[in-house]
């Protein structure tokens, strides 16, 4: 199964495109951009978004924005592939990969290199070889995304 996931951002998203235990292709790169790229991706068969959620907290503009965006990229999908993304909250990332909610990112991080492999070298690249800052979080959404679609 091909999974390409995004973990949104206000004005920059992470990507990763997954597939048999590996990373494909991944970026972090202006919205904009990625959905003008999105009608453009090759096969997948599985879109993935990390879902914001509220959790009683006060939140401010930067995560209205990034609430957008998710949309504005699942409608994008929608009209491109035919189906919607799946949405995947981010306490589901922790729980499918951590098996706990307090997890954060260095926690996710390890569990994906425990789970698929150490990114390696570029003589020698590993299954996660290119993954970095916030594209850890785009990786852990597919890996869960993954999970529940198997």
């Amino acid at each position: 199964m091909r999974i390409f996931a995004i973990d949104p951002g206000p004005t920059q998203s992470a990507w990763v495109v997954f597939r048999d235990g590996r990373v494909q292709d991944c970026a972090i790169e202006d919205n904009t951009h990625v959905i003008r790229q999105l009608p453009l991706t090759w096969q997948v068969d599985q879109f993935a978004i990390e879902q914001i959620r509220s959790y009683g907290m006060a939140v401010g503009a930067e995560v209205f924005e990034t609430c957008e965006w998710c949309g504005r990229f699942d409608q994008q999908i929608r009209i491109s592939h035919g189906r919607p993304a799946l949405f995947v909250p981010r306490k589901d990332v922790k729980l499918h990969l951590c098996n706990n909610t307090r997890a954060n990112d260095s926690n996710i991080r390890q569990a994906l290199i425990d789970l698929l492999g150490a990114p390696g070298t570029k003589k020698n690249p590993g299954p996660t070889y290119g993954v970095k800052s916030h594209i850890w979080a785009a990786l852990g959404v597919a890996v869960t995304a993954q999970g529940v679609t198997a």
